[in-house]
């Protein structure tokens, strides 16, 4: 049992050599119990049913029961082999062998919860350089739901004030987040929660980024430099202020502010386009690509030498 488990290892291995790294970001909601679209989809990009997946729930603080939701529904797609991450502190984030485990995977999903937690649990430690390491070294997906996928971004939206939908000022704030994506914020929930507004303050206090808002049951696929591709329910949101003019700076706190030239990109599911080939993303929209498609593998942190003295043996 243990040599054709190994063999099995050993296939899954040589297969994922050949694959390219994804992320798999998830506006929350996602279906776990009829079609699974979203949960299928990812189990495709993480190399099928034969897959080793790690949850992680560092984001809830109900671990075994996030999991056992999760280990059901990957289960009932045909993975046997689904590893529980839980983890509580910096110290466990830290521990080698999680982040072995992380270097063994195929998929990595984040789970949803708090983003703060998340970060704060996480962020710098070697299971956080792990999980870049793995996409870049092995064609890893990595997946991340509600606050997993708030998390994903480099700039991470950390807290928001009550709001009337319309954006104003100061009352969304940023934090620093896993670092997979620059130059982009990402908002979830986001037609069912009404969210254009802060994320149109977001945008106008941090005219650089690119917002991108996820409906719940549906999900944006990176493909690093390539291609973007919609999947799941609802649609995607993208919100470009670049060329935006704003009197952000002339507003007082909380105070309606005004945002003309404004571009907003509404990708529905099915929607994929490409860099390069086809399909070819129109004009206006592939400047937006280039900033969402722009996925780092670099990792926050220098990779811990004893790991990759490991994993090169």
């Amino acid at each position: 049992m243990r040599e054709e488990r190994d063999a099995n290892t050993s296939e899954r291995r040589r297969a994922s050599d050949h694959r390219v790294g994804h992320l798999l970001i998830i506006g929350g909601g996602e279906d776990r119990k009829r079609d699974k679209a979203i949960l299928t989809r990812f189990v495709e990009l993480a190399g099928g049913r034969d897959s080793k997946i790690v949850v992680l729930t560092a984001a809830s603080r109900v671990q075994d029961e996030m999991f056992r939701m999760y280990d059901r529904a990957f289960a009932d797609l045909g993975v046997d082999d689904c590893v529980h991450m839980a983890v509580t502190s910096r110290e466990e984030a830290s521990d080698p062998k999680r982040a072995e485990e992380i270097l063994s995977a195929d998929g990595v999903f984040m789970t949803g919860g708090d983003q703060k937690r998340l970060l704060a649990i996480i962020g710098g430690t070697q299971v956080d350089a792990a999980m870049h390491r793995v996409i870049k070294t092995r064609g890893a997906c990595i997946a991340g739901t509600s606050a997993g996928a708030s998390a994903m971004s480099e700039h991470m939206l950390a807290t928001s004030s009550a709001s009337d939908g319309a954006p104003g000022r100061d009352e969304t704030h940023l934090a620093a987040g896993l670092g997979f994506l620059h130059r982009v914020v990402i908002d979830q929930h986001f037609s069912e929660r009404q969210r254009l507004g802060r994320l149109l303050g977001i945008v106008a206090q941090n005219p650089y980024l690119l917002g991108v808002g996820i409906d719940e049951n549906t999900a944006l696929v990176v493909e690093s430099g390539a291609c973007l591709e919609v999947v799941g329910a609802g649609a995607v949101t993208l919100i470009d202020g670049r060329e935006m003019r704003s009197n952000f700076l002339d507003v007082e706190e909380g105070e309606r502010m005004e945002l003309v030239n404004v571009k907003l990109h509404l990708l529905p599911a099915g929607a994929r386009y490409k860099l390069q080939g086809e399909p070819e993303a129109p004009e206006a929209l592939r400047e937006a690509l280039a900033a969402v498609t722009s996925v780092s593998t670099m990792g926050p942190l220098a990779f811990p030498r004893s790991l990759d003295r490991r994993r090169a043996a």
